[in-house]
């Protein structure tokens, strides 16, 4: 019997000290029973991160997308119509200004310019002979015109068939690449066939286009900065031109800017993605954009003040990709609570965990 009451002893306390340990509660009703009051407190703080506000350098900027285009490009043509006679260039050469890189067979032309001359050279003797005799009044101011006329027409005569020859030669009208040709020596062309392209690439053109409510922001030398596709390097220009008139149908305005290219990277024809810089703000508040709070009164935010959650109101301005510009309600130094947001209430006490 005597094991029997000491085995139940011994079974009814091992229940009691298990309860006590599983239920605070129980602890708490129990006399003598350290509750932990001071640790129940604590834990009762909402625990969550913060950030102290600083001022921050927004730039307000527009995304765009456009198109690159050489600084200057042609399509070489022939102005004269015959047969080639010699090709100067090489594909995917660089020519200088002036260089003569097609020629087309004018030996007709310097038949004509041949027989002009040697009348011209007659013309001159003539007029020569009949100017000593006007001097000496043994001719009619007639003759004598009649003589200097016939030498200005020869003259005349010659400068033309000089134009027409200067036409069977095709020149590169400034620095640039010569593309591919698609013509061959021997070629019969005319005004109609291309020759080949001829591009400047020492800088390159962006167009692209914003929309309308931008173009009062919208200044001649603003920075611009684009990436293309294929290349992880971020370029930068500036615009150049505005186009002086809205797009009725987009609502755009097309802008144009220029771009050094002197390593070449940029291709023409390339598709861009733009980032036009508007402007640059001082001492902006921003705040993440998961802080913000909407309802239906507008946005709201909780700050952390003497331990303590505080609901504030505020006005917001610009975006970025993460985060949202307070102008009203915020100030730097103020520590922004960004976690806990849909427990917090105002006049909750706060364990701030981390703060940034």
């Amino acid at each position: 019997m005597k094991l029997k009451a000491r085995t139940s002893t011994i079974l009814v306390v091992a229940i009691v000290v298990a309860l006590l340990v599983a239920s605070p509660r129980l602890r708490k009703m129990l006399p003598g029973v350290d509750t932990g009051s001071a640790a129940s407190e604590r834990d009762s703080r909402l625990p969550v991160t913060a950030i102290v506000l600083k001022p921050e350098v927004l730039t307000n900027k527009v995304l765009a997308t456009g198109t690159v285009l050489a600084n200057e490009e042609v399509e070489l043509r022939s102005e004269a119509i015959g047969k080639i006679e010699r090709i100067l260039f090489s594909e995917g050469s660089r020519v200088k200004k002036g260089a003569l890189l097609v020629k087309i067979n004018d030996d007709e032309l310097q038949a004509q310019k041949v027989k002009a001359e040697s009348q011209r050279r007659l013309a001159q003797e003539k007029e020569r002979r009949r100017k000593q005799l006007f001097e000496k009044q043994g001719i009619s101011p007639e003759d004598y015109e009649s003589a200097l006329s016939e030498l200005n027409e020869l003259s005349a005569e010659i400068q033309l068939i000089n134009a027409r020859i200067e036409k069977t030669e095709v020149r590169a009208p400034f620095d640039g690449i010569i593309g591919l040709r698609y013509v061959s020596e021997g070629s019969y062309v005319s005004p109609t066939i291309r020759i080949a392209n001829l591009q400047n690439l020492e800088s390159v053109k962006l167009d692209f286009a914003v929309p309308e409510k931008y173009v009062s922001s919208v200044r001649k030398g603003q920075s611009v900065y684009f990436r293309i596709s294929g290349r992880s390097e971020r370029f930068e220009g500036t615009i150049l031109a505005v186009e002086p008139k809205i797009d009725p149908v987009t609502r755009n305005v097309l802008l144009r800017a220029m771009s050094s290219n002197t390593t070449g990277k940029i291709m023409p024809g390339a598709f861009a993605e733009v980032e036009l810089v508007l402007e640059q703000i001082q001492g902006a508040v921003m705040v993440p954009t998961q802080a913000l709070v909407p309802d239906l009164e507008g946005q709201k935010v909780y700050v952390s003040r003497g331990g303590v959650a505080q609901e504030v109101r505020v006005q917001i301005g610009l975006r970025t990709e993460d985060k949202v510009q307070v102008t009203q309600g915020l100030s730097p130094g103020d520590t922004l609570l960004t976690t806990g947001l849909l427990q917090v209430v105002g006049g909750a006490p706060l364990k701030l965990v981390e703060v940034l």
